[in-house]
């Protein structure tokens, strides 16, 4: 699990203030309560009275893990066009401006067939489209009022307005005042109705820029990317979150649209409120405002299983950047048993200053300046996870190493009673320090909804309690193995001149010139 780094006085505090909240059944029970509409959109609620606030999210049961090769990033693309408004909303005339979008579309896609032609395109008539296509959007610019669902809700008090996409959920955040409550009901269930595609290509291009930041750009990102793609080889899992540079430049609106309409119904969404109202009447509210969308046919399930790994895969990246090392092994989806110890396996590696990959590679040997293990939950099978760098003039081959010695030490000596209640007790501590605010807990609710089940909240602490040192040795032996890990390493790319100097100064070459 994503973990945080909390003060253990602090996770006291607020576990004593939550069991006298009345926001539990029992004992860290969740009495979350349940309402299904007939088009299938599902409503979690929980009441939290002790500020006149309520705390909301929308959903989607939809992320890149259900796109295909082609439309990689749809997902993510698409939180983007969730803020560009629907027909009543960020238009100045929608009934003046839906021409211009239909002829924009057109359009691009005439430009777009010209170019697909190669050397036989009329350069003329791609000159031509072009520049009549300029002075459709110029028009269009003229009728789009920016921000105008942003300007609404923060006039009204909202605060927290976001929105994120990851492998297996859409999620999108919004805190309001208690009586605002009808005014989020109005403008979401309109964007899930009425939502309109508007400065689509342009936003497409943020996405671009996005994807140089944060991918083409950042070591980590890049590393990241080439470590999925090699961990997975079938699985979707494979393709990054923001998508494949050449699908997000050339995926279109009507893909776009198509995808909206397979998997933003509200039988594939689920609405998660926290905070001080009222469950029947929240009720009628919702039934009011998303009882009339028409529910789709279900989505389509991913059915590819990523085959068992049978050896050991590595992968070097080039780039201009101080090196780093990333090691992955796949474990299983949420649920499995094994991820409660997997979860106590990547604290006692690497949860703060006493952690073990901390006191080792770092305090100790001082041959890294990071490096941390997580475990990464999700819907399918995912990957544990180990991240380091390190520190001049250490190697990534001196890290991979000391990461394999720390392993192994797992694998062949129990973990002392103190040690393992200690990790336990930072990980109840995280796991309280999640949910210590209505937006938390309703961020958590709807994050557990969409991978499996939010009841996942009420069990996880009676499961970690049960959690053995014989169970981190056993779940250690069986992941953390040769045959079932890829290595990725960044190495700073070298021109030639480097390379030259390098090989004069193996022993036998002479570097002396005359």
């Amino acid at each position: 699990m994503k973990k945080r780094t909390v003060a253990s006085i602090i996770s006291i505090v607020t576990f004593i203030v939550f069991l006298s909240g009345g926001i539990y059944a029992d004992q860290l029970k969740l009495d979350v309560k349940e309402y299904v509409l007939k088009n299938g959109l599902k409503l979690l609620m929980l009441e939290k009275h002790d500020v006149p606030i309520v705390c909301v999210r929308i959903n989607y049961k939809v992320g890149s893990v259900d796109e295909r090769p082609g439309i990689t990033g749809v997902s993510h693309l698409f939180e983007h066009m969730m803020f560009k408004g629907t027909k009543i909303f960020g238009t100045r005339d929608y009934n003046a401006e839906k021409p211009l979008l239909d002829k924009e579309e057109e359009l691009v896609m005439k430009i777009s067939a010209e170019k697909g032609v190669g050397d036989a395109a009329d350069k003329k008539k791609i000159v031509s489209l072009e520049k009549e296509l300029e002075e459709v959007r110029k028009k269009l610019r003229d009728m789009v009022v920016k921000d105008e669902t942003f300007s609404l809700y923060l006039r009204h008090g909202a605060s927290g307005l976001n929105a994120s996409t990851s492998t297996d959920g859409t999620y999108y955040y919004c805190d309001l005042p208690a009586n605002k409550l009808e005014l989020w009901a109005f403008i979401e269930s309109d964007r899930m109705k009425n939502l309109v595609l508007r400065e689509f290509y342009s936003e497409r291009d943020v996405v671009m820029e996005e994807r140089r930041l944060r991918t083409e750009n950042s070591p980590f990102g890049a590393l990241i990317e080439q470590l999925n793609a090699v961990t997975f080889i079938a699985h979707p899992y494979r393709w990054p979150t923001i998508g494949w540079r050449s699908d997000v430049q050339n995926i279109t609106k009507s893909e776009t649209s198509e995808y909206f309409k397979k998997y933003y119904a509200p039988n594939n969404a689920v609405i998660i409120m926290v905070g001080d109202f009222n469950p029947n009447d929240a009720t009628k509210l919702v039934e009011k405002y998303f009882g009339d969308i028409p529910g789709q046919p279900a989505p389509p399930k991913v059915k590819t299983v990523e085959p068992e790994q049978k050896g050991e895969r590595r992968v070097e990246i080039e780039f201009e950047s101080n090196p780093y090392i990333a090691i992955s092994y796949h474990i299983p989806e949420i649920g499995h048993s094994d991820l409660y110890a997997l979860d106590v396996v990547s604290s006692l590696l690497s949860e703060g200053r006493t952690s073990r990959l901390y006191k080792s590679l770092i305090e100790g040997k001082h041959i890294a300046v990071m490096a941390h293990a997580y475990d990464d939950i999700g819907k399918y099978p995912n990957t544990f996870t180990f991240i380091a760098a390190p520190r001049a003039p250490h190697i990534t081959a001196e890290i991979e190493s000391a990461i394999y010695e720390e392993i192994e030490k797992l694998k062949n000596t129990p973990t002392s009673d103190w040690e393992l209640q200690k990790i336990k007790n930072q990980l109840e501590a995280s796991f309280i320090q999640d949910l210590n605010s209505a937006s938390g807990l309703a961020s958590e609710i709807g994050y557990f909804e969409v991978l499996s089940d939010w009841r996942y909240i009420n069990t996880f602490m009676d499961k970690l309690a049960q959690v053995t040192a014989e169970d981190v040795m056993r779940v250690t032996k069986k992941y953390l193995t040769k045959s079932n890990r890829t290595v990725a390493v960044l190495v700073k790319k070298e021109n030639n001149k480097t390379k030259e100097a390098k090989e004069n100064e193996k022993p036998g070459k002479s570097t002396a010139t005359y």
